[in-house]
């Protein structure tokens, strides 16, 4: 690979060279969504960065297989294994069936990814497609001797683990229960660190969806999906597996504990993890009750690019505080870079040397445990460059494959949606550039008869600091 990527491993807790099993190929998973609601901005935080490390990955020339699952089945609200099943809550919440607010959820979750340009993955399998696989795999794990049969559960036997906070860096006594909610302990556990891999009805009767299995009706939990759907389409061995902190425990660190006593032998050497959005109140959750969703924040009236962009604008493992006046100066920086880009001539030939020189440039800023700020100020300062117009469209262009703010098309297709074409805006231009010399060989009444002539075609110009701006009237 011409540029090495450099990432932050939460297995070894540093930045190190990423290096997969087989060169040039990448195999990645993703921990997909839990159907039972809308997401919210601050889990859509979490995805435009997995987007963004996958889309870096396949700039710099790797070629990527990437898994989500889609969690329908088996979450339940106390990561401690606890609690009522997030989709049987959805349901009940909104008087349908488990798998229509599944799907209706789901739908809901990749129009929100095709709004903020995130791509969807090469694989998404929902959880409920693969309960022959959870059997297969727990019954593995209990002729090993990783798991058994209490209250008519099946738990993992954390005690046969020489280290089972391999992620997470805690004490056991710091972590007996679950870290996200206070739950009264299984007395079903052997040890307070078990979890379950299979419910059956004699805990959860009213569980719409459940399954024949070797012990008795019932349905996986949670940390069982996505080492079956990871095993079933990127094979034993991961490059690279993607979530939010929250994950990372217990839910990754179960996903190691079960994966590595079933297969024997080290499942996945990178774990990627991204911070929480906050907002002064804390992390957002969707516990809380209101909640911000890309739906909210259209009627609003913001583009969900200037989500993305503000998104960007900061390290994908710093904490980023949300509030709208932050966003606000996104979208006004997402308003004049477009602008910029639109205002491009394509006409005339790319300077190659130039343009190796700054894609090199971006490349190494990605490189460098993806550096999103930093590639935006390459953009940025590339934008500012002494070269041809075709070269810095050519760059853009070849940036955006990357950063994905549609970044040579979104100031037409504002210009197309508020009525305005190329033939008019070429049109307003080049009447802005005669008033400009009006004024500057102080005819004014020349400059006022141009203001009042696009005046009367709707054009209302108005004269800032950064130049004068125009708009339909």
């Amino acid at each position: 690979m011409e540029n090495r990527l450099r990432i932050y491993n939460t297995l070894t807790r540093k930045v190190e060279p990423f290096i997969p099993n087989e060169e040039g190929k990448v195999a990645m998973y993703t921990c997909g969504p839990t159907v039972y609601h809308f997401a919210h901005i601050g889990n859509l935080r979490s995805y435009i960065m997995e987007d963004l490390l996958e889309k870096t990955l396949r700039y710099i020339g790797y070629d990527v297989k990437r898994v989500m699952n889609i969690t329908d089945v088996g979450h339940l609200s106390s990561d401690a294994d606890t609690g009522e099943d997030k989709m049987l809550k959805g349901a009940k919440r909104e008087h349908k069936t488990v798998m229509e607010i599944a799907r209706f959820y789901t739908d809901a979750f990749f129009a929100d990814c095709g709004d903020l340009n995130i791509k969807t993955p090469d694989v998404v399998e929902p959880a409920t497609n693969c309960i022959l696989e959870f059997i297969h795999m727990i019954e593995s794990l209990m002729e090993k001797g990783f798991a058994y049969e209490s209250g008519g559960n099946i738990y993992f036997d954390t005690s046969k683990l020489k280290e089972y906070y391999v992620l997470s860096n805690h004490s056991e006594e710091e972590l007996l229960v679950g870290v996200r909610d206070d739950v009264d302990e299984d007395e079903n556990k052997r040890n307070k660190t078990d979890f379950v891999l299979w419910f059956t009805k004699s805990k959860f009767e009213d569980q719409e969806l459940k399954w024949e299995s070797p012990w008795g009706m019932g349905y996986p939990g949670w940390h069982i999906e996505c080492s079956c759907i990871s095993m079933k389409h990127l094979g034993e061995y991961m490059d690279i597996h993607c979530g939010g902190v929250d994950n990372i425990f217990p839910h990754h660190t179960n996903e190691i504990a079960q994966s590595e006593a079933y297969l024997g032998h080290k499942w996945c050497n990178y774990w990627f993890h991204v911070h929480h959005l906050n907002d002064k109140a804390g992390k957002m959750s969707k516990s809380k009750g209101e909640f911000l969703t890309v739906s909210l924040l259209k009627e609003k009236g913001y583009d969900p690019r200037v989500y993305r962009l503000y998104c960007l604008q900061s390290h994908y493992r710093k904490p980023l505080e949300f509030s709208f006046e932050t966003l606000d100066n996104a979208g006004a920086a997402f308003d004049k870079l477009v602008k910029r880009i639109g205002s491009l001539r394509k006409e005339g030939a790319v300077e190659p040397e130039k343009f190796d020189a700054w894609k090199a440039r971006f490349q190494a800023v990605l490189c460098d445990d993806l550096n999103s700020s930093m590639a935006l100020t390459v953009l940025y300062d590339m934008l500012k460059e002494d070269m041809s117009d075709a070269t810095k469209y050519a760059l853009a262009e070849d940036f955006d494959r990357v950063l994905s703010l549609d970044l040579t098309t979104a100031y037409a297709q504002r210009q197309a949606e508020n009525g305005v074409d190329e033939e008019l805006e070429a049109y307003v231009l080049e009447k802005i550039e005669e008033r400009r010399e009006a004024k500057k060989e102080k005819d004014f009444a020349r400059a006022d008869a141009i203001r009042a002539e696009l005046l009367e075609k709707g054009i209302v110009l108005e004269d800032t600091r950064e130049g004068v701006k125009w708009k339909k009237a």
